[in-house]
């Protein structure tokens, strides 16, 4: 069996929580097992005494039709179960299974196979699982398609086991993105002959360098003092207007470095850059950033190394979705998990207000990644502080007793004048600050806060008070 292939069933069957999976190629008139994980010893046997044909209204023939998803919640009561299809009955009685998630391997609209999870109780997969699930398929729908890429290229081994290489970082550090950035970028520039280059993200306002190799030592010192801006009609700037894939013969010898756009006049005067290759990282219509390689002589790079890049900028794409994926799952984790140490210390101490709020202010510093945080209670003019966590001591002993009444347009008085969300991105460029509110000045200059998010306790519309959370950065 494939062994990227068998990689990516593992890691699939760990974080949607699936007891075995399979993943199989379609070879024109039938699907054949490319790699397993986890599946019950009859059922394998079963699968390699049987070749497995595609029958009317089965799974496999809805993916052949192109259903996107297949998720049958319980397989002992499947349609095509009952109807006596020999391979379902062997799935419920040899394997066990009882819920299970089918998605198809597509490349331009062309079956290329399936991946499949089964579980052996009946629990749905989640909508999040599925989605991991689907990215996954992408990555082996990628691998496959790198292999018949790296097969046409000369130096077919080496390329094949770069490929791997991303692929083993890739299911080695799911939700890991650098790494995966420094793989993707070094390889790349083997196969390619490039001999520096970088990929940078874009987060919707601007470029960060995410990685970078072999940059000449002037131009890497000129990146550091210079933000990541480009001019009209550069790689970036056309990336950005939705070019998928850029070549440039001599990055000396165009209007862009003749009317001195200053990012490409750092390019070739201080990197030495002449050819360069520019591929988009692109999540659907979406502009993620980019992958460039450079040569330091005028040597175009080919549309094979072109089409290789690609597949790298697809997996790095994948990469970042599965991050997203996998965050969201994580932080929904931890707040649930929040929520429920709240709940128990209110269930542990009814009537006893303070550990209750220490709780939760606990946990809202914790979860919003904040340096501290303070719980105030409104009393009709004025706030009372009832809980702090990490506040720092020289900010209470300038702070008068009592928390101040709020005045200035601070955090505080748009919470009492009826907003129920403050977000401040920098407080020492908040009004309140320049004003002169004491509040606000001793934050910034003895707490070091500059970022403030407050949020309002009501009930039916009256103010209770408020939970704020302080970052110094």
């Amino acid at each position: 069996m494939n062994s990227r292939y068998c990689t990516i069933v593992l890691i699939c069957m760990r974080l949607c929580g699936a007891s075995f999976g399979i993943l199989r190629l379609w070879d024109g008139s039938q699907y054949q097992g490319a790699a397993s994980r986890g599946v019950p010893t009859a059922y394998g046997e079963f699968l390699a005494k049987n070749p497995q044909q595609v029958r009317p209204g089965s799974i496999g023939a809805r993916i052949l039709a192109g259903e996107r998803v297949v998720h049958v919640i319980d397989v002992a009561q499947d349609k095509t179960l009952l109807a006596g299809d020999p391979h379902r009955r062997a799935l419920a009685e040899l394997g066990g299974a009882r819920t299970s998630v089918v998605v198809p391997l597509t490349k331009d609209n062309k079956l290329l196979g399936a991946l499949q999870l089964y579980r052996q109780h009946v629990q749905a997969f989640s909508e999040k699982q599925i989605a991991l699930l689907r990215n996954f398929a992408a990555q082996a729908e990628i691998a496959i398609e790198n292999a018949r890429l790296l097969t046409e290229q000369r130096e077919a081994l080496e390329q094949q086991t770069a490929a791997a290489q991303v692929l083993e970082v890739i299911n080695a550090s799911p939700g890991v993105l650098a790494p995966v950035f420094d793989i993707v970028l070094e390889k790349a520039m083997q196969l390619c002959g490039a001999r520096f280059g970088h990929l940078d993200t874009y987060d919707g306002k601007s470029f960060h360098t995410a990685a970078a190799r072999g940059v000449p030592a002037p131009f890497a010192d000129y990146r550091l003092r210079n933000p990541s801006r480009y001019g009209p009609g550069t790689g970036p700037a056309q990336m950005l207007a939705g070019a998928r894939i850029l070549y440039n013969l001599d990055l000396a010898d165009d209007d862009i470095y003749r009317r001195g756009e200053p990012n490409r006049r750092a390019l070739v005067d201080l990197g030495g850059a002449r050819s360069a290759l520019q591929v988009a990282l692109r999540k659907d219509d979406a502009f993620l950033g980019f992958i460039t390689l450079f040569r330091q002589e005028v040597r175009p790079f080919t549309e094979q190394q072109g089409a290789l890049v690609q597949s790298f900028a697809a997996q790095a794409v994948i990469a970042m979705e599965n991050a997203r994926l996998i965050g969201e799952q994580r932080e929904a984790l931890e707040q649930q998990t929040a929520t429920v140490e709240v709940l128990q210390v209110i269930n542990a101490s009814p009537g006893d207000l303070v550990p209750v709020f220490e709780a939760m202010l606990e946990r809202a510093v914790q979860l919003t990644e904040s340096a501290y945080g303070m719980m105030n209670v409104w009393e009709g003019d004025r706030y009372r502080t009832v809980a702090l966590r990490g506040v720092p001591p020289a900010l209470m002993e300038r702070w008068v007793a009592g928390a101040p009444a709020p005045s200035a347009r601070n955090a505080l008085s748009r919470i009492a004048g009826g907003e129920d969300v403050v977000h401040i991105e920098d407080l020492s460029d908040y009004e309140s600050y320049r004003l002169g509110d004491e509040r606000s000045r001793a934050l910034v200059e003895t707490g070091g806060a500059r970022s403030l998010l407050a949020v309002a306790l009501r009930k039916d519309g009256v103010l209770l008070g408020t939970l704020t959370a302080y970052r110094q950065e």
